[in-house]
C-alpha cells in the first residue's frame, strides 16, 4: 500500500492526498503544468516537499536510498543517454540494488522484459546507436528490472512519468501491456499519461489534476466524464459509443 497524506510543494502541488493499492494502476491526467511530475517526483522520494509518502506504512524519507532503490522504481521524462554504454550493460545497472539474487532468475527476467518490450535484439548494441523510441523501451526495462518480482521480492512501486513518449503504436501496446504484467504481480504503478483513452481502457483509476490542484480521483468511467474532462483541460470533448466503448474526441 502507497500512501500519499497532504504532499505539496509550493505553488507547483497544493495539498493532496490519495492511496494506491498493491496491484493498482493509477494515472494522472492533466495539461502541461498541471502538477503531475512534480506529483511523481514527491512519491518518489528523490524531491522532499510538505506532508508524507510511505510504502506499507514506512515514510520514504526515513528508508535510506539502497533500500528505496528495492522498493521503488522511477522513470524520469524522455532523456538522451549521458554516455554510451551497452544495452545489456545499461540493464545490469538497474540490477546494482538486489544483492543475492540468483542468476538464473536474474537471465529469466531480462529475457521476458526485453521480449515483451520487443528490445531482445537490442541487447548487443550501444545506448548512443538506439532510435528515440528504442532507448525510451530500454529505459522502461531498467525499471522495470529495478522491481521485477522474481528477482526482487520488495519491490512494490513504480513510477513512470509520460512512458509512452517517443513510442509509436505497437511499441505503446507493449508498454501497457508491461505495466499490466507488473500490476498483476502485486505492483503499485503510478503514471502519468496524455492518451485520454488509454487512460478509459488502461487505468484502474485516475487521479485528475489542474494547475497543482487535485480534481478528480476514482474509476476512469466515473470520473472521465465530460463535465470534469472539458474542466480540467479547458477544451470541448466530445464521448462517443464505438463498438461498445467510450472514447473521448476533441
Amino acid at each position: 500500500m502507497i500512501t500519499a497524506k497532504n504532499i505539496a510543494l509550493g505553488t507547483r502541488l497544493l495539498p493532496m492526498s490519495f492511496e494506491v493499492s498493491a496491484g493498482e494502476i493509477v494515472h494522472l491526467l492533466g495539461p502541461n503544468g498541471s502538477g503531475k511530475s512534480t506529483l511523481l517526483e514527491l512519491l518518489s522520494g528523490l524531491v522532499e516537499g510538505q506532508g508524507n509518502v510511505c510504502i506499507d506504512g514506512v515514510d520514504i524519507q526515513d528508508i535510506d536510498s539502497q533500500s528505496l532503490a528495492r522498493q521503488r522504481a522511477y522513470l524520469s521524462q524522455q532523456q538522451k543517454p549521458a554516455f554510451a554504454i551497452g544495452v545489456y550493460q545499461y540493464l545490469s545497472l538497474s540490477l546494482s540494488a538486489l544483492k543475492g539474487a540468483d542468476v538464473t532468475a536474474i537471465e529469466s527476467a531480462v529475457a521476458t522484459v526485453c521480449e515483451t518490450l520487443a528490445i531482445a535484439d537490442k541487447l548487443n548494441r550501444n545506448t548512443d546507436q538506439l532510435s528515440g523510441g528504442e532507448w525510451q523501451r530500454v529505459r522502461l526495462a531498467g525499471v522495470c528490472l529495478q522491481i521485477w518480482p522474481d528477482i526482487n521480492p520488495d519491490g512494490r512501486l513504480l513510477i513512470l512519468d509520460e512512458p509512452a513518449t517517443a513510442l509509436d503504436i505497437a511499441q505503446q501496446s507493449a508498454m501497457y501491456k508491461m505495466v499490466r504484467m507488473l500490476a498483476d504481480r502485486g505492483i503499485a504503478v503510478v503514471m502519468s499519461n496524455h492518451d485520454l483513452n488509454r487512460s478509459l481502457s488502461e487505468a484502474d483509476r485516475v487521479v485528475m489534476l489542474k494547475l497543482g490542484t487535485l480534481i478528480a480521483n476514482g474509476k476512469p468511467a466515473d470520473t472521465m466524464n465530460l463535465g470534469i474532462l472539458e474542466t480540467v483541460y479547458g477544451a470541448k470533448l466530445r464521448i462517443v459509443e464505438l463498438e461498445g466503448e467510450r472514447v473521448i474526441l476533441s
